[in-house]
C-alpha cells in the first residue's frame, strides 16, 4: 500500500513537472512568435504582421462596406541627422517617432515599422478625413518633441517628419493603396516638409 502511494506521488510530482514544463514551452513559443512579428528597434510591428493585419482588414472592409486607411510618415532630413549625429542618436530618433505614432493611434489600428525610417499606422474604420487628423496630431506631437542625447543631454532640437494619407478603395490591392499613400508622402516632401498630405485619387 506504501509502496502504490510511492509511486502514485511520484508520478504526480511528474505530471505536475511536466505540466510546467509545457507552460514554460508555451510561454517561449508566444515570445517567440510575438518577436518574429516585432520590429526589434522600435518594438512596433513589422512587415510580416502589416502584411497579415491590412490583408484582414481589407476583406472586413470589403465584406462591411467601412473605410479603412492608411497613412505612411517618413523622418525628414534621416540621412543627413545620421551623418551629423550618428546612427545611436537616428535609432533614438525612430524610437520617439515610434512611441508617438503608437500612442497617436486608437485602439484596434495598427502601428509599424514600413522600413527605414518609414512608419505606417492602418486604421480599420476610419475614412480619410479622420486619418489625416491623426496622422497629423502625430506629425505635431514629433514636431514638438525635443531630442537630447541620451550619453550627454545635449538638446539636438526638433525632429519632424511627412506624412502621406490614403483610403482604400474595395478591391484594390495592398500595393496600390500603398503607392497612393507613398505619392501622397511624396507630395508632402516636395511641399517643404513636415506637413501631411491626403492622396487625392
Amino acid at each position: 500500500m506504501t509502496r502504490a502511494t510511492e509511486r502514485a506521488s511520484a508520478l504526480e510530482a511528474k505530471l505536475v513537472e511536466a505540466s510546467g514544463e509545457l507552460g514554460e514551452l508555451r510561454k517561449s513559443l508566444e515570445q517567440a512568435e510575438l518577436r518574429s512579428r516585432t520590429d526589434a528597434l522600435t518594438g512596433l510591428a513589422n512587415r510580416g504582421a502589416i502584411d497579415s493585419f491590412l490583408r484582414t482588414a481589407q476583406i472586413n472592409a470589403m465584406e462591411s462596406g467601412e473605410f479603412l486607411s492608411v497613412f505612411l510618415i517618413d523622418v525628414d532630413h534621416f540621412k543627413q541627422f545620421n551623418d551629423t549625429y550618428g546612427h545611436q542618436l537616428g535609432d533614438q530618433v525612430l524610437r520617439l517617432v515610434a512611441k508617438c505614432l503608437q500612442e497617436g493611434i486608437r485602439d484596434g489600428d495598427l502601428a509599424a515599422r514600413y522600413g527605414g525610417e518609414e512608419l505606417i499606422g492602418i486604421l480599420p474604420g476610419a475614412p480619410l478625413t479622420i486619418t489625416q487628423e491623426i496622422a497629423e496630431r502625430v506629425r505635431t506631437r514629433i514636431a514638438n518633441a525635443n531630442v537630447k542625447k541620451r550619453a550627454t543631454g545635449e538638446l539636438i532640437g526638433q525632429v519632424t517628419i511627412s506624412a502621406g494619407v490614403a483610403q482604400f478603395k474595395p478591391g484594390e490591392s495592398f500595393e496600390a493603396l500603398i503607392e497612393r499613400c507613398d505619392q501622397a508622402l511624396y507630395r508632402a516632401k516636395q511641399s517643404g516638409r513636415n506637413c501631411t498630405i491626403a492622396s487625392d485619387d
